[in-house]
């Protein structure tokens, strides 16, 4: 037999004496020597019963090494602190393994004996023991693509299904290059022949080949970088290969909908979930999940009972007796948070419309609504609610199931006439209701509802997401992906009905008191608000008279104007809001209602003022530049666009592109802010101009139409400087062409 280790071919050159002798020396523990056993019966016709028994002895030298790895601090030098696992790989035992698992791919002979799926498990089993403690295991695995394919043929096996995923799992989470699935043998085949349990597990080594690993290097999230390296790589990447290839798999998108509508009664019995818990925990996969399942055994106890057992009771306490209902809830919990994660993926990447089809067609908004109070949003614990360090990781099944429900609401709904498959059928009629009652057309989308695709029950999904929103703590981080996913139905065209539908369920004034009165101090959870609330008020003269009415004191408004100022990142959307209402109210002077807010509103009193709407502008320019430009904070330099496309339309640009060169010269740095807004508008016109899905988005969302944002920024950015709407006739001679250079990039 051959091996490729050159360690391992020395070892086997070396007698069993010599070995032993140095044993003891280097506290091998008699590994290097078993080692030798092992590739002497390792041969085509050896007794596969003989090389079990070797393994299951070298087995025992490193689990516990595995398990104290797991449970402990991980340290640097890792040899060091797993001395077993460092002499099994240094002494060829890894390449060993992998060697007698491919055997049968590596020989045309036929008559050879077959392994038994215990040895199978036992291999694999000591491979990601050795991944786990030593990373460079894991590399070397990873660098070997037909050892990853191998992998893939041996999940077709129900008894070997678990420890193959979890191996594949750890390995291609450290490969450079992603896998494509497409060279997976038989992969539609193969994805058909797994049971429901085993295609959620599939989910979690499909979630590492169908997201574009992040580089955790800030300037490569730059639009600046983004759009540069759209322009190197004009194929598909291989994540958007492989999203394309799980949407040819027949069945495949309808399965995972059943999955993750499923009942917790529908999942499979307590005796199949005890083994399979067993087999996780043994691999050291979730290894804290056994924690959490006391610790929600534990709530369960104490709301059965109002007695607190003793240590000796608690064979006899509530607990015995709930533990498996929790149990089987984790378990199902843990399925259904990578199968919403990989619908969720599906549902942004380049086949959204279909996959959004399939989604509809498959009744999931409808199921999860149907889940949502017995599983979803079960309960609130004191545990799991407050902000903190834990609060987003992988150690929180019932956590990650949250946040990923919530992502997928948002992204389901987000610019897409699909989104009324929310509600039921009542609130589909209270939103005709409300367009009949202002005299206005039914949007499109609404009237296009098949209603055999929308919630059914006492309440839509929508509507059960308002509610537990508005009881959640303040400090919760799960208000930001609430928010998040109310506001996505907001998004795009604004549709009044849309709007006074969440008013009439309190959704302004809750709003209002997180910003003003809950004192949460969380950027990301204000930040979500601000943007819920611009929606909600955009164009809306209801929702002003409401914000009115809440913000009725000097400093009530006071604390809200510095929660907005203290971070125009965070609130420029809500200000673009504020601004674009503005301008249509003072159009529709003829209402009575209108005069009236325009009078009364203190925001809106606010922003009519030139020199408040001049300071916001300044901030906005200053506090980006191109190439600190990202998908979050393009936003200010959209907004500073809309307060000079405004006043284009008052003849007032010239007034405000002044200011902005007086501001420059009181602040003693003359050209700096005109020639960055300049280089800022020259990347505009690059980056909208080649997009169409975002000048559509800017369209919709600001009702002014694209072809006005082209005309404004081609006259700012007009080279003839005696134009009096152009930035250059703002700037001195002597200070043109400040920082032109980062453009060429």
């Amino acid at each position: 037999m051959y091996l490729t280790n050159g360690t391992s071919q020395w070892v086997v050159q070396m007698s069993e004496a010599l070995l032993q002798e140095r044993d003891h020396q280097a506290k091998w523990h008699g590994i290097p020597v078993m080692l030798q056993r092992l590739y002497d019966s390792s041969h085509l016709n050896s007794d596969l019963s003989q090389i079990h028994s070797i393994i299951k002895e070298v087995a025992s030298f490193l689990s516990m090494e595995a398990m104290s790895f797991v449970t402990e601090e991980r340290r640097t030098a890792q040899e060091s602190t797993s001395p077993n696992t460092y002499t099994f790989d240094l002494f060829g035992g890894v390449d060993l393994l992998v060697e007698i698992l491919m055997r049968p791919t590596l020989t045309t002979q036929t008559n050879f004996p077959k392994m038994s799926d215990d040895l199978v498990k036992d291999c694999l089993s000591v491979l990601y023991n050795c991944c786990i403690c030593m990373e460079g295991v894991t590399k070397s695995l990873a660098s070997r693509d037909d050892f990853v394919m191998f992998l893939f043929t041996l999940m077709s096996n129900k008894k070997t299904f678990l420890q193959t995923a979890t191996l594949i799992e750890d390995i291609l989470g450290v490969r450079k290059e992603m896998i494509q699935l497409e060279g997976i043998p038989n992969l539609p085949s193969l994805v058909q022949s797994f049971n429901q349990q085993q295609l959620a597990n599939f989910c979690r080594i499909l979630s590492v080949t169908i997201t574009e690993p992040d580089l955790g290097n800030d300037d490569k999230h730059t639009l600046l970088a983004k759009n540069a390296q759209q322009k190197t790589n004009l194929c598909p990447s291989h994540s958007e290969v492989n999203q394309v290839a799980l949407l040819n798999i027949p069945g495949f998108i309808e399965r995972l909908c059943k999955l993750a509508t499923r009942k917790v009664s529908e999942a499979s019995g307590a005796s199949s979930l005890l083994l399979e818990l067993q087999d996780w925990y043994t691999l050291l996969d979730n290894a804290l999940v056994l924690d959490t399942l006391m610790q929600m055994a534990t709530e369960d106890a104490e709301q059965s009972s109002t007695e607190s057992p003793d240590e000796s009771s608690l064979v006899t306490s509530p607990l015995r007796h709930s533990l498996p209902q929790s149990m089987k809830i984790v378990h199902e919990i843990m399925y259904k948070v990578e199968v919403l994660y990989v619908l969720c993926v599906l549902l942004i990447g380049r086949q959204r419309n279909q996959v959004h089809r399939m989604l509809a067609e498959f009744k999931l908004i409808p199921g999860l609504n149907n889940l949502f109070d017995k599983l979803i949003w079960r309960k609130q614990t004191s545990t799991h609610v407050l902000h903190g360090q834990n609060q987003n990781c992988d150690c929180s099944p019932e956590i990650s199931f949250k946040i990923h429900f919530l992502r997928l609401l948002q992204s389901f709904s987000d610019h897409h006439e699909n989104k009324y498959l929310l509600l039921n059928a009542q609130e589909l009629n209270e939103l005709s209701a409300i367009s009949l009652k202002a005299n206005i057309p039914e949007v499109e989308a609404l009237v296009n509802t098949d209603r055999n695709l929308i919630c059914d029950g006492k309440k839509g999904l929508l509507t059960r997401l308002l509610s537990v929103m508005k009881k959640e703590p303040a400090e919760s981080s799960f208000r930001f992906w609430q928010a998040r996913a109310v506001e996505s139905f907001l998004r795009g065209s604004t549709s009044y009905a849309d709007q006074v539908f969440l008013l009439k369920r309190g959704l302004l004034e809750h709003i209002l008191f997180c910003i003003i009165d809950s004192g949460c101090k969380s950027r990301d959870v204000l930040q979500s608000y601000f943007d819920l609330l611009g929606e909600l008020m955009k164009f809306n003269i209801d929702s002003f008279k409401r914000f009115n009415k809440y913000v009725n004191t000097e400093e009530k408004f006071q604390t809200f104007m510095t929660q907005i100022n203290s971070s125009l990142v965070d609130s420029n959307m809500l200000v673009r809001c504020i601004i674009l209402s503005l301008d249509r109210f003072e159009s529709q002077t003829d209402d009575v209602r209108v005069v009236e807010v325009l009078s009364e509103c203190s925001l809106l009193s606010y922003m009519v003022r030139v020199e408040n709407r001049l300071t916001i502008l300044f901030r906005l320019v200053n506090i980006i530049n191109v190439q600190t430009l990202t998908q979050e904070n393009v936003s200010c330099l959209n907004t500073s666009l809309v307060v000079l496309m405004l006043a284009r339309r008052q003849s007032k640009l010239s007034l405000y592109l002044n200011a902005l060169r007086e501001k420059e010269y009181t602040e003693k740095y003359p050209g700096c802010l005109l020639n960055n807004f300049h280089n800022l508008l020259c990347f505009w016109q690059r980056h909208y101009l080649n997009k169409d899905k975002d000048s559509t988005c800017l369209e919709n969302s600001s009702c002014i139409l694209f072809t006005y944002w082209k005309e404004t920024v081609s006259v700012l950015l007009d080279s003839d400087r005696t134009s009096l709407c152009a930035i250059a006739s703002y700037i001195d001679e002597a200070y043109m062409d400040l920082g032109r250079d980062f453009l060429e990039v």
